[in-house]
């Protein structure tokens, strides 16, 4: 084994491990990344949706004004198609420039690696970990290449795809993928995004430079052939599910597919090592809280890390204070979007009723309105 023993040893630089790895920085402590895909690897084509808490974290890293193609989202409607209820909300009402804000994934971890280049942060590309070895004093890592590293801590910030990755403690799987592409649509988009909940799942646009980002929750038997649709027939299908509220739909990208899925792991770590992100909790896309959570993680280990003394980065008591302070956070994350989908996800003509008052309640109380819009910027503790 190496002789020196990093501080921190971060597995994964996309952009949950590179803004943990900044955060870090900023208390101080050097942080050592390994990425296993290479630093040319092709750009993921996904879109996100940042909650405005993490604009902050961005912006406390340097890194916010570093983005180009950031669309803002200043209100959001959400409705149930073929029922009663309606509820928007604004970003002036909250008193903040905007709910959120989309942008390419592309770009942000591309803003995030140059980040990490100018701030002079250890970064292996092609770094593949085979197994993670925890003990009292340290953990060691094992790369494919047959180096060993150790660490006071490992933060596993790989997504999820690494072979150690353990059994999640609880999962379910939700019968639906989403089907995303972007699509042009007769009436522009104002910088509002829309919520619609279907039957068969829930339907998203989010504005996206001078188009709409589309996300559509469809059965899995549904999905694959919704995709593969002519682009005129997915057109006039999207219309029939979305309604009319943006005019018609006139142009549509390449649709791709991504199965849905609830799984979680958790951040509770022994030994000096945790996960966060990914890692340690899938969401379902609904109302883009999975993304944001994880960027949470990163901050919230960072900052426990600077709080703790030199030796005691890792530590078991380090450890067992980040899974408290994360637990309300994640879980009610986790317990928001469960909810959405299983409650919205139906027609049975019992919750369908429900469904309405609640969103007509969501309209018409202020307060009810603010606490929604406070728990999607900033997460359960917002």
């Amino acid at each position: 084994m190496d002789e020196s023993v990093n501080s921190v040893l971060i597995v994964g630089a996309g952009p949950v491990g590179a803004v943990c790895a900044l955060a870090l920085q900023q208390q101080g402590i050097a942080a050592h990344v390994l990425e296993a895909q290479p630093v040319d690897a092709r750009a993921d084509s996904r879109t996100l949706a940042l909650a405005h808490g993490s604009r902050l974290i961005l912006e406390r890293l340097g890194v916010w004004s570093r983005l180009q193609g950031v669309t803002p989202i200043t209100r959001i409607h959400i409705s149930q198609r073929g029922a009663l209820g309606v509820a928007r909300l604004a970003a002036e009402e909250i008193g903040v420039p905007a709910l959120g804000y989309v942008l390419p994934y592309a770009e942000l971890t591309a803003a995030l690696k140059q980040a990490l280049r100018d701030a002079d942060i250890a970064v292996e590309y092609g770094v593949v970990v085979d197994r993670i070895e925890s003990g009292a004093d340290a953990a060691t890592l094992h790369t494919a290449d047959g180096r060993t590293l150790a660490a006071q801590l490992v933060a596993v910030a790989d997504g999820g795809r690494g072979d150690q990755a353990p059994p999640p403690r609880f999962a379910r799987d939700y019968d639906q993928m989403a089907v995303v592409c972007e699509v042009q649509t007769e009436l522009p988009h104002a910088s509002q995004a829309f919520e619609r909940f279907t039957p068969d799942g829930p339907a998203a646009l989010l504005p996206k430079g001078d188009r709409y980002a589309l996300v559509w929750t469809a059965r899995n038997a549904d999905a694959q052939r919704i995709a593969a649709l002519p682009d005129s027939e997915f057109l006039a299908a999207l219309y029939r599910h979305f309604g009319g509220r943006q005019g018609r739909f006139l142009q549509a990208s390449p649709r791709k597919t991504f199965p849905l899925r609830l799984a979680y792991t958790g951040g509770e770590a022994g030994n000096r090592v945790v996960r966060i992100g990914n890692a340690a909790q899938t969401l379902h896309p609904v109302a883009g809280q999975g993304f944001n959570i994880g960027l949470r993680d990163a901050w919230e280990l960072a900052s426990l890390c600077g709080d703790a003394p030199a030796s005691g980065i890792g530590s078991a008591a380090m450890l067992a204070a980040y899974a408290r302070g994360r637990r309300t956070d994640v879980l009610g994350g986790l317990g928001f979007t469960d909810f959405l989908v299983r409650v919205f996800s139906n027609d049975i003509a019992p919750l369908r009723h429900a469904r309405g008052l609640g969103l007509l309640a969501l309209e018409a109380l202020p307060p009810l309105k603010t606490f929604v819009a406070r728990r999607m910027m900033f997460g359960a503790r917002g």
